[in-house]
């Protein structure tokens, strides 16, 4: 996927949320073990990497995910992380979308010219259940970043968030079900209460996807089809728009960039029906959907 930079690949189990993790499972259909952390190679400095004609790959506007095979401040990475930073700051014309479960860690992480942070990074923090989310919301409020965000997923738990928002730092929540080997149910309900503590505030609700394994009226629905889940959380009509979350993002000299210098995604026919959608960089029309 074109929005995904994933500088370190592996990780380590540390809460609930781990323990049917979709990294360890995919790793091990190929015989490799999740738990095995390392450095990429030509993934390393993929948002610096360019096209033939001198291009960037990845275009002023767009937002990547990071370590979605790993976490950003895991322990292990603690000697590549520097780099990392630097590769971020090269590009603030590129939102860098972070998630974290250990926002314990953060504070001794960050780059020594941090401030109060920097435009183009989006901080978030893993909340599967409401016990994580007491834990890690208040670190979470407590940090120096322009932008923060909470990722409800796996969704294995109702959460509560209202006090949270209360703050008026939390921009946008994002929420998805558990996917492969012995995925949890997502409950409908769960959904709906979190989505209504988000549209109280006004706060952009993304439901990204069911999981493989639904609860809605008492009824457990089990959606194996690949991309089914993403398209029954778009057909709920659950997500919402909230105010805009607007990145003030520069050249590499520090000017500010018009709309017409941004990236502007595509979404194709597929696209649509997507749950991800309002979180995705669109489709790259790489022809496989024709």
């Amino acid at each position: 996927m074109h929005d995904i930079w994933n500088p370190w690949h592996g990780c380590k189990r540390c809460s609930e949320g781990c323990a049917n993790c979709y990294m360890y499972y995919l790793d091990s259909l190929r015989g490799g073990d999740g738990g095995h952390i390392y450095r990429t190679k030509a993934g390393f400095s993929y948002p610096l990497s360019r096209t033939r004609d001198g291009q960037f790959k990845v275009k002023s506007g767009e937002m990547l995910r990071v370590c979605m095979t790993s976490d950003f401040f895991l322990d292990e990475a603690d000697p590549w992380r520097s780099e990392a930073w630097q590769i971020i700051a090269q590009r603030p014309d590129v939102k860098f979308f972070l998630l974290t479960k250990r926002p314990e860690r953060v504070a001794e992480c960050l780059p020594h010219d941090w401030g109060d942070g920097w435009e183009n990074v989006f901080f978030n923090v893993s909340c599967e259940n409401q016990l994580r989310a007491d834990e890690r919301i208040p670190l979470l409020l407590s940090l120096p970043f322009k932008h923060k965000g909470i990722m409800c997923a796996p969704f294995i738990g109702p959460v509560s968030i209202g006090k949270y928002l209360d703050e008026g730092q939390i921009e946008q929540v994002l929420c998805d079900g558990e996917n492969y080997g012995g995925a949890r149910p997502c409950h409908y309900e769960w959904v709906c209460a979190l989505r209504e503590e988000c549209v109280a505030h006004d706060v952009t609700f993304v439901f990204c996807g069911t999981g493989r394994r639904f609860v809605k009226d008492g009824k457990l629905y089990k959606l194996e089809g690949n991309g089914l889940q993403s398209q029954q959380a778009h057909k709920s009509g659950l997500s919402y728009v909230g105010k805009p979350i607007e990145f003030k993002l520069t050249d590499g000299l520090g000017l500010p960039l018009s709309d017409e210098d941004l990236y502007h995604p595509y979404f194709g026919e597929r696209c649509q029906t997507c749950g991800m959608r309002l979180a995705c960089n669109g489709c790259t029309r790489c022809g496989k959907c024709a």
